[in-house]
């Protein structure tokens, strides 16, 4: 036994499964990392350099997550539906009902500083407690208004893309968060199958020793071991009983936990109030909607103004009036965007929503579920098989030359 731990032989023979380990193991790694990094192009487009190719797609990339998720798992008005248009209307009164005195006095100082200043206290806080007890069934009227035209007011899908384009290491983490386990599995899976071709390898070599074994081997280690990975991780789609055991796609057994996974993010940092009601005012739609703003505040200024009307009118002048209708339209719009910033809130319609669309995400058939993660690997999955391919095959030679040169001499 020591004379053979002693024979070099034995040692260059022990370092072919060894090395073709070593090549699965950098291959799957390297192909994982140029799957999500860099973020930004490194190099001289467009040839010379690399760019992940999650974050070089980003729009078509979040286009298919999307499609693959959201689009199936819960409609614009049933995800509106669970943030609860009561609920909203109600935080947006908590919100503004203690700044009420505030925003009239910013108002009026700002428009009428003159008028404002001279007019008795009495006279304002009637002012004050008119807009106070107006203000709950006008923001009412408001929110069921959005409510009853959310579908055409609010394009989800539009809004996610171009969140997630805009940010691509949030795009990079739905994939990562998801298939964290299935990526993990790929690198190791790189070590194990590499070495079982190792054997075959080395049993190859001691047989037939010609220069092309080794660089061919390795060529195959770096594209089988991908390739064998990916397979195993979603095929097959449907469970099947082999003996004791149920064998089934990595990536599909774990539907539950990913469902909670991709959902958290989407009701957490995408689909939250505050974004969704930005992409109302600000979206394609974004004039309706202020107008509809402005068509529910507008009354408040004639609720106000009261049996004083005609005495405001001639105060300000008809231009006046109606220009102060207008401007509180729009401080209206402008508290709109402000109003949830409150994070104890988000979270808890985040969670609403989130509950119905686990639920959905989990029952969707293995055939949609897989198209979550199966397209980051299947988009110019070529190019990462061919550098897996080129290092094996480069490994190999390097093994023909450094570990075997003197023995083909």
């Amino acid at each position: 036994m020591t004379s053979l731990f002693n024979n070099p032989e034995f040692w260059q023979y022990l370092s072919i499964p060894v090395i073709a380990a070593l090549i699965g193991w950098i291959t799957n790694w390297l192909a994982i990392k140029m799957t999500f990094l860099p973020l930004e192009f490194v190099g001289k487009p467009p040839l010379l350099g690399w760019q992940g190719i999650i974050p070089s797609k980003a729009e078509k990339m979040a286009a298919i997550a999307v499609d693959a998720t959201i689009s199936k798992i819960g409609t614009v008005r049933e995800i509106f539906e669970q943030i609860d248009p009561k609920v909203l209307a109600a935080h947006i009164v908590h919100s503004v009902e203690p700044r009420i005195e505030e925003y009239v006095d910013e108002m009026m100082l700002r428009e009428y500083p003159t008028f404002w200043e001279n007019l008795p206290a009495s006279a304002r806080k009637m002012v004050y407690d008119r807009v106070r007890r107006s203000t709950p069934q006008l923001v009412d009227n408001l929110v069921d208004d959005i409510a009853n035209n959310i579908e055409d007011l609010l394009d989800i899908k539009t809004m996610t893309i171009e969140r997630l384009s805009a940010d691509k290491q949030l795009l990079n983490r739905i994939f990562l968060e998801c298939g964290d386990a299935e990526f993990r599995f790929i690198v190791n899976s790189g070590l194990y199958f590499g070495f079982l071709f190792g054997l075959i390898q080395m049993a190859v070599w001691y047989a037939y020793q010609s220069w092309w074994v080794l660089p061919f081997f390795g060529l195959l280690v770096g594209w089988a071991t991908n390739w064998i990975a990916l397979n195993v991780i979603f095929r097959p789609l449907h469970a099947k009983k082999v003996g004791p055991f149920n064998i089934q796609g990595l990536f599909l057994k774990r539907q539950p936990e990913v469902a909670q996974s991709f959902c958290h993010i989407i009701t957490h940092e995408i689909l939250t109030v505050g974004n969704i009601i930005g992409a109302i005012m600000e979206g394609p739609k974004g004039d309706r909607a202020r107008n509809m703003v402005k068509k529910h505040i507008k009354p408040l200024v004639d609720e106000t103004a009261g049996m004083g009307k005609a005495l405001t009118q001639m105060a300000f002048g008809p231009t006046g009036f109606a220009t102060l209708k207008n401007q509180v339209g729009e401080k209206a719009i402008e508290i709109s965007k402000t109003s949830f910033n409150n994070p104890v809130f988000e979270t808890d319609r985040a969670r609403a929503v989130e509950s119905i669309m686990v639920e959905r995400m989990t029952a969707l058939s293995s055939e949609e579920f897989q198209d979550l993660l199966r397209p980051c690997f299947q988009e110019d999955e070529i190019k990462l098989i061919l550098v897996g391919a080129f290092l094996g095959f480069s490994a190999g030679v390097g093994q023909l030359i450094f570990v075997f040169g003197e023995a083909l001499v």
